[in-house]
């Protein structure tokens, strides 16, 4: 063959379309929840490497050829977990299982969920089948500081697949969780948790101070100091959980102390401090609307997120932490509850979407469905918060991750 035959050839294959890739994939919807855009009737989406390249009415956006191509009556942004342990806890309920709480210690900041998530855990798989596709996750409550929680998406074998944020926040707790069982020990009561989450505040800071001296380079390296200088330079927020007002009140009053980045997470009887909250400008986690009325959240109210939401307090949901089989809720119908209680749907979803992932701070990426974002998309055949509705597929950057109609 000529060079000019060869020539005229590569030319012509230049013209040919190219294959689908791996994370191509276009998404039709009869009704397309963009979220900050408003909706779509007949709405297109188009992903390509992963990321959305185009989002729009079906008269004006075209699907390249050879991608695949998905449909559903609504579609909306992947929808984020604000806070959970699925990764941590499995569905076993076995000790193997269950490492979302270690007990030797009342601070321990210096534990890392990156070490402790299985990506592989059917947990994983469960909730994605409902249109999850982001987790912020990590060690639970019940000791004063449990450890670091992080952000991950929910596919991939391994950790390193998943995780999109390896440090997102420390968890703490406050309230009747954080107190020994038995009366004797630590911290015991209420006083003494506070006292044992200032005076780590206190001996990060002096770290902090004797690391920046001119004697710092012969400072050991401490891993659990380490944690508390990132918390104390605002490089990432202590999540308190935390239930009762006056535990609300010392959570405040500890972050304006040490000038902290704060999340609360629970926050039943938020309503009785809905002024001090929005003063503070600390979002709000709120319980899982399905709770159990007990305890230290016995006060707990279907209305919280309404109530909250209406004050201008920055909110999101949660599926929590479940001690029974299979050991977690599902987020999209605790989020429903609160559809149903105060909270219109428009707010329910920007909570269950860009809501979160403004308060974990990854909205540059995930929330709405918009160019250059993450191309995660939950597909219903229904309105998503209507019981009957079933969750028809998922898709993560692209990668159809779910057609589990569930």
């Amino acid at each position: 063959m000529g060079l000019s035959r060869i020539a005229a050839l590569a030319f012509a294959l230049t013209l040919l379309p190219l294959p689908a890739q791996a994370g191509d994939v276009a998404v039709r919807a009869a009704r397309l929840h963009t979220v900050s855009g408003g909706v779509i009737e007949n709405g297109v989406v188009v992903i390509e490497d992963g990321v959305i390249v185009a989002v729009g009415p079906a008269s004006e956006v075209s699907v390249p050829a050879g991608v695949r191509v998905l449909e559903a009556a609504v579609v909306t942004p992947g929808l984020v977990d604000a806070h959970t342990v699925v990764g941590l806890s499995g569905y076993l309920n076995q000790p193997h299982d269950q490492d979302q709480l270690e007990r030797s210690a009342p601070l321990q900041p210096e534990l890392r969920a990156l070490d402790a998530y299985n990506a592989r855990e059917a947990l994983v798989e469960w909730v994605r089948s409902f249109g999850v596709t982001t987790l912020h996750t990590g060690h639970g409550p019940g000791a004063v500081v449990s450890g670091e929680t992080m952000i991950v998406k929910t596919r991939g074998d391994t950790v390193d697949e998943a995780v999109v944020v390896p440090r997102a926040m420390i968890a703490a707790t406050l309230g009747d969780a954080a107190t020994g069982e038995d009366g004797e020990s630590a911290p015991g009561t209420r006083g003494k948790a506070a006292a044992l989450l200032r005076g780590l505040l206190v001996e990060g800071r002096d770290y902090v101070a004797k690391k920046a001296g001119e004697e710092g380079s012969k400072v050991p390296t401490n891993l659990r100091l380490e944690a508390v200088a990132r918390l104390l330079s605002r490089e990432v927020p202590l999540l308190v959980t935390v239930q009762r007002h006056h535990d609300i009140a010392t959570a405040l009053r500890i972050a304006g102390e040490f000038d902290l980045r704060l999340v609360l997470d629970g926050a039943a009887e938020a309503f009785l401090l809905v002024d001090e909250i929005r003063a503070a400008g600390v979002p709000v986690v709120v319980h899982a609307t399905m709770k159990r009325a007990t305890g230290d959240a016995e006060s707990l109210s279907l209305e919280t997120a309404g109530i909250l939401d209406g004050a201008g307090i920055p909110i999101a949901f949660q599926s929590g932490y479940e001690s029974y089989v299979p050991k977690t809720r599902v987020v999209l119908l605790e989020a429903a509850i609160a559809a149903a209680n105060g909270l219109s749907r428009d707010r329910t979803l920007h909570a269950l979407t860009l809501g979160a992932a403004e308060i974990l701070g990854i909205d540059d990426r995930i929330g709405s469905l918009e160019v250059g974002k993450d191309g995660d998309l939950a597909l219903y055949d229904g309105d998503p918060f209507e019981y009957t509705t079933h969750c028809v597929g998922t898709v993560i950057e692209g990668d159809v991750v779910s057609e589990t109609r569930r």
